[in-house]
């Protein structure tokens, strides 16, 4: 009997997939920080009053770089990105980049092309910080960064998101 029931069964559709307790982990993360981008997006854009007061909105005419940017004037690499603050193309990069990375992880979808857009985010972030007031070389950039690897390799856009509609599987763009 027991060698019966390790044969494939041939079936008219696709085996229910069973979830791990560590698949719940990897989607709660990748909604969790989909949300921390796609929050930055909204706050910015509109000025709610959390990082971005009213006056300084995007939508009021401020820009959602130059605070940032600027105060990195006095770092290693400050020249070249206080440089960066405030350019309009810069901005609309970065608020393209901080939504659709945020609404790709919430929604499941296109995470591996999230991960990548924004790991490379988070990268330039770190980089315009260095040298590190709290830490030699880590902080939460990072930490951020290498969890977006984990997000894409663990194939997390599967629970809880619409990582596993037949048309995402069909076509690893949307992964």
């Amino acid at each position: 009997m027991a060698a019966t029931m390790n044969k494939p069964v041939a079936r008219m559709h696709a085996a229910p997939v069973t979830r791990r307790p560590v698949d719940y982990v990897w989607a709660l993360t990748r909604i969790a920080i989909g949300w921390v981008f796609l929050w930055a997006f909204l706050d910015k854009t509109f000025g709610w009053g959390f990082a971005t007061p009213a006056n300084r909105a995007w939508l009021e005419g401020g820009s959602p770089t130059t605070g940032f940017l600027k105060g990195t004037g006095e770092n290693a690499l400050g020249g070249f990105f206080a440089g960066l603050a405030g350019q309009a193309w810069v901005d609309w990069l970065f608020m393209a980049g901080l939504l659709g990375v945020g609404a790709a992880l919430v929604l499941g979808v296109g995470t591996r092309v999230a991960a990548a857009a924004g790991g490379l985010m988070l990268l330039l972030m770190w980089a315009a910080e260095l040298p590190l007031t709290t830490n030699p070389f880590m902080d939460d950039h990072i930490v951020y960064a290498i969890v977006l690897v984990g997000l894409a390799m663990a194939d997390a856009g599967a629970t809880l998101g619409l990582g596993g509609l037949p048309i995402v599987r069909r076509h690893a763009i949307l992964k």
